[in-house]
């Protein structure tokens, strides 16, 4: 069988599309969004009337390959990653994410992985390796086998920051002041954040803190870790919740990285660990009766052995902590192209004193280093911002992973000084890529996080970034003007 008939054979598929049709059935859902996320993490699909469940769950949805790139072309018009000449890819829906939106009851999403057209002469019905979440399930499943059951829990901190809207649609500033953690603040955003919260809950987020950042009208609403695949499941989630809740709001839903200089940029910082076992639980189920989606949409992994935590007596991670920690130092060049994708990005690691880390090292609750531990038995990667594409940085993380440990690759000791006055006092340490074309050469060179975009992922996201990186430097702005108008005489 090809990829695309094994996963639609795979076993539980067909109870759980029956189930689905119940669902449907019980809701009055009448339409449905079938999507995938882009490279650049935009969420794309098609939609279709809940009639035709059962012909899409078994044969999909064709769409242009070029729109894993956003249907985008390069600066010189050609379409990045796939020309108009080639095939269709073929979309096929997860039962198990299907769920009913909040916001309007008569349609649901689901999440779809994506293949290669049934009529191709190469590899047909062969897995689409631009898919991003494909991808990310693939490269978790063969670091699952590859170390005996061991999987990687992750949850992410997405902050953005919600802007008011001025008559001619643009930002106004943001609606609250930049004083982080002030309740007032916070009260302020309340209705923005309980409405978000609702629609969270509803989707199967199990929300569990939140708080006002230090930057206008900027929030971080946290839910539970889980297994990657689910985890970037949960954020693209949130954000579609956001621009929702923007549009009844009539705010915007910023996820730009830095909007305003001087104030702190909006982060997504990756707390992980590596687990052995665990069983899957269901929470946020009990303020709804029917359930609006899928049981799948509300499962987490909890318990297990997490092999982080410290040996008795120690206060560093376990042994295979410390070789992911090691893994991600030694690979954190290349991982910036991915946690820091944008042009903008950059800004953030460019404003200094703002809790953006530029160097590649370790310590505990060490905000300065690239990397924390954070609590016993996890580590916060922060050198990656609220325009990442999860779904890339997790297969990336899990290749740093993966070289740390086949290489047993000591991270050193930890940094307990602030990283500036460890380098005053004569520490050597690697810094980050200061601009998207340094960190883009940074990953062209490292085969361990090229490999975590195999295929024909690489191609698009370089010439999609390359091609980002090249229009900014061909744009004149305003600062130009401002600083070479009057250069001569």
């Amino acid at each position: 069988m090809t990829d695309l008939e094994r996963h639609v054979n795979q076993d539980g598929r067909a109870e759980l599309v029956k189930q689905v049709r119940a669902k449907i059935d019980e809701l009055g859902i009448r339409y449905i969004y079938y999507q995938f996320v882009s490279v650049t993490g935009r969420i794309m699909g098609k939609g279709v009337p809940s009639d035709h469940w059962e012909t899409l769950a078994e044969r999909g949805f064709q769409l242009v390959y070029g729109s894993t790139a956003n249907l985008f072309t390069d600066m010189n018009g050609n379409y990045i990653g796939f020309g108009a000449e080639a095939a269709e890819l073929v979309g096929i829906p997860d039962a198990e994410t299907f769920m009913q939106l909040p916001w309007d009851k008569r349609v649901a999403r689901v999440f779809c992985t994506l293949f290669r057209n049934r009529e191709e002469d190469d590899d047909p019905g062969g897995r689409l390796t631009a898919d991003c979440r494909g991808n990310l399930r693939a490269i978790h499943e063969e670091f699952m086998q590859k170390h005996d059951g061991l999987h990687m829990r992750v949850g992410t901190e997405p902050e953005m920051m919600w802007l008011k809207k001025g008559e001619d649609g643009k930002p106004a500033g943001g609606v609250t002041k930049p004083f982080c953690y002030h309740i007032e603040q916070f009260a302020e955003l309340r209705p923005v954040f309980m409405k978000a919260i609702e629609y969270s809950q509803a989707m199967g987020l199990d929300m569990i803190q939140g708080d006002h950042e230090d930057a206008p009208g900027q929030l971080e609403l946290n839910c539970t870790y889980d297994d990657p695949v689910r985890n970037s499941d949960r954020l693209t989630t949130y954000r579609q919740i956001c621009a929702q809740v923007a549009r009844e709001e009539n705010l915007i839903a910023c996820f730009m990285p830095k909007p305003f200089m001087g104030v702190s940029a909006s982060g997504c910082h990756h707390n992980m660990s590596l687990w052995r076992e665990g069983t899957e639980k269901i929470v946020n189920t009990a303020h709804a009766n029917p359930l609006p989606g899928l049981e799948g949409s509300y499962t987490y992994l909890s318990g297990g052995e997490n092999v982080f935590m410290p040996l008795p007596g120690e206060k560093k991670p376990g042994p295979i902590g410390l070789n992911c920690v090691g893994g991600v130092i030694e690979h954190l060049q290349a991982l910036t192209a991915i946690g820091s994708p944008t042009v903008n990005s950059y800004r953030r690691l460019w404003d200094k004193g703002f809790w953006a880390p530029v160097y590649a090292d370790w310590g505990y609750q060490n905000r300065t280093c690239s990397l924390r531990i954070s609590a016993p038995g996890r580590f916060e990667y922060r050198s990656v911002d609220s325009s990442v594409n999860p779904y890339l940085m997790g297969a990336a993380l899990l290749k740093a992973f993966d070289d740390g440990i086949s290489r047993n690759l000591d991270p050193g000791e930890p940094e307990h000084r602030n990283i500036y006055k460890a380098m005053e006092a004569g520490k050597q340490i690697k810094k980050l890529p200061m601009t998207l074309g340094d960190a883009l050469d940074a990953l062209e060179k490292d085969e361990v996080i090229r490999s975590a975009m195999p295929g024909k992922m690489l191609d698009v996201f370089l010439h999609y970034k390359r091609d980002e990186w090249a229009r900014f430097n061909a744009t004149v702005t305003e600062w130009d003007v401002e600083t070479y108008l009057d250069v001569l005489p």
